[in-house]
């Protein structure tokens, strides 16, 4: 098989650059994923995001025990279908900050200031409500605020946050990010608008363009320092090969990216050699920087019925003959509703901290697993839930072993950084004054997470015990100028021609919100460099 270029993943930024590559009738374009179709039911309707996670469509990676976090293990769930995390996320439309994307411009990577990447992210965007000069009406993804069914504790959490003197913004996305507003979403027609049903499905009868699922990409061809073709494992004809006459471009991931890079090859030479790999280009940055968003509950005991009085297997019933018979009702909505961004340390950043609010709850126990709703509390209550945006704290991706098929070795080393966990410590304590505000009078029980408020000591192993990631891993395939950079300002692989990473693994810091958005703006920007314009 031969083609012009090859993509391996059709995550957010792989069905991205499927579309706009196969544009061209001229190009052909081979699209590999490791998953299968997005056809899982679950996918589709909003409110069953949690029953997603750990199954066929999930790869379910999980850290290595973090020394500094009561040496737990913390799960990361990754899409492995079409449309990748965008098919099992919670649909939440952020893009960070201004100065995020000019912090990655002084950083040595021109092209990639706030000024710069913003036509990217209108370019993509038909929002539904909000019409300015930040956002897009013609693009393929469709953002939307939650319309059909609103529980009225989120508006009561902004108003919460007013009394505590962060200022109301209702497009956090627009011209300041800094306030309290409802979420916007991927959300088209009542259901997930993830990057596959967005720019791969319309686009799938192009004769010009070949999807393969179920293809486990197993190593890039190298060849005298360019990268020529891939190796892939597929379910129904075995290990093949496809040449690229122009470009292999990797956009499986944070985790798979690097992995892959490393399998070819093409990191650091000495981990290389320990894996039995022979070494294609010493480049000691690949897997490096990891960065993750890390959050925990703050949870309150609510006075009227929310979303887990919903989960009885009776209301579930009712819940799905809404959906499915008028569109409406809780099935229709991301189990977040509200969002908050603000500066609750001296930091440098405009923000350093973020709450994502959710009429769910995990009870008071510590038993109850986020990713599990059958252990979820049949109550009524709701989260306020403190995001450290801006870690200090670096990890790392490696190979376990020389087989694609086994999972890389993950290691965030979340807070070996102190300041980590100092401003999320800040971020309780104002989370607990927002709680606590006249706004939620109405409606707050009793708090019973954290279950002792009486000290930071006790604050901190609610912290250490209920922390989990927010599915925001980036970095491990940095963009920059420095010895750590593994791609150019042109996502191009330094020293190995013909191969270029585009995906969320190339920002050099993490931006001050959730990242589906950005590995969108991502792989636009990543194609229109790969096309020259």
């Amino acid at each position: 098989m031969k083609f012009d270029y090859i993509i391996v993943g059709a995550g957010s930024a792989g069905c991205v650059l499927a579309n706009r590559l196969s544009a061209d009738p001229a190009v052909t374009v081979l699209l590999l994923e490791a998953g299968g179709p997005d056809r899982k039911m679950e996918i589709h309707i909003p409110a069953a995001y949690a029953k997603l996670n750990r199954t066929e469509v999930d790869w379910g990676y999980s850290t290595e025990p973090q020394e500094h976090v009561l040496n737990r293990r913390l799960y990361l769930p990754r899409g492995k279908t079409l449309g990748g995390s965008s098919s099992i996320n919670a649909m939440a439309y952020v893009r960070g900050n201004r100065a995020d994307y000019d912090e990655w411009a002084a950083l040595g990577n021109p092209g990639w200031s706030y000024e710069e990447v913003l036509p990217y992210f209108v370019r993509s965007e038909h929002n539904e409500q909000i019409t300015n000069q930040y956002h897009g009406h013609d693009g393929e993804l469709n953002v939307t605020f939650a319309q059909r069914y609103q529980t009225p504790v989120a508006e009561a959490f902004v108003a919460a946050c007013v009394e505590n003197g962060l200022p109301e913004n209702r497009d956090y996305n627009g011209a300041e990010q800094r306030g309290a507003g409802l979420l916007q979403f991927t959300i088209k027609n009542q259901k997930r608008h993830s990057a596959s049903a967005a720019f791969l499905r319309p686009v799938m009868s192009r004769p010009n363009l070949t999807i393969i699922t179920h293809a486990l990409t197993e190593r890039i061809i190298v060849q005298n320092d360019r990268a020529v073709g891939v190796v892939f494992r597929s379910a129904r004809s075995g290990q093949q090969e496809a040449m690229a006459s122009k470009e292999v471009i990797l956009s499986a991931g944070v985790f798979n990216s690097p992995q892959l890079l490393m399998l070819s090859g093409v990191g650091d030479a000495e981990m290389l050699k320990a894996n039995g790999i022979a070494v294609k280009k010493h480049l000691p940055g690949v897997g490096q920087n990891l960065q993750d968003h890390l959050f925990f509950p703050i949870t309150t005991l609510s006075k009227i019925p929310l979303i887990n009085n919903e989960l009885t297997l009776p209301r579930q019933l009712r819940g799905f003959l809404q959906y499915t018979l008028f569109k409406s009702g809780p099935l229709t909505i991301s189990p977040l509703e509200a969002v908050a961004f603000l500066k609750v340390t001296d930091s440098p950043d405009p923000v350093d901290m973020q709450f994502h609010f959710s009429p769910v709850h995990l009870g008071r126990d510590y038993v109850a697993d986020l990713y599990d709703l059958d252990t979820l509390p049949r109550t009524g209550g709701y989260m306020v839930m403190p995001i450290l945006l801006k870690p200090k704290s670096r990890g790392y991706v490696s190979l376990k072993s020389a087989n694609a098929a086994d999972a890389p070795r993950i290691q965030p080393n979340f807070f070996s950084e102190e300041d980590d966990l100092k401003m999320l410590l800040a971020g309780t304590k104002k989370a607990l004054e927002i709680v606590q505000a006249k706004a939620f009078d109405d409606y707050r029980q009793e708090i019973i997470a954290p279950p002792d408020l009486s000290s930071e000591e006790a604050l901190i192993l609610h912290i250490k015990k209920s922390l989990e990631t927010v599915y925001h891993p980036v970095g491990t395939c940095k963009m920059g100028v420095d010895e750590g950079a593994v791609v150019d300002e042109k996502l191009r692989v330094r020293g190995i021609e013909g191969l270029r990473v585009v995906d969320a693994s190339i920002m050099p810091r993490i931006v001050a919100g959730n990242t589906n958005a950005v590995a969108i703006m991502i792989g636009e920007k990543g194609a229109d460099m790969i096309l020259g314009k």
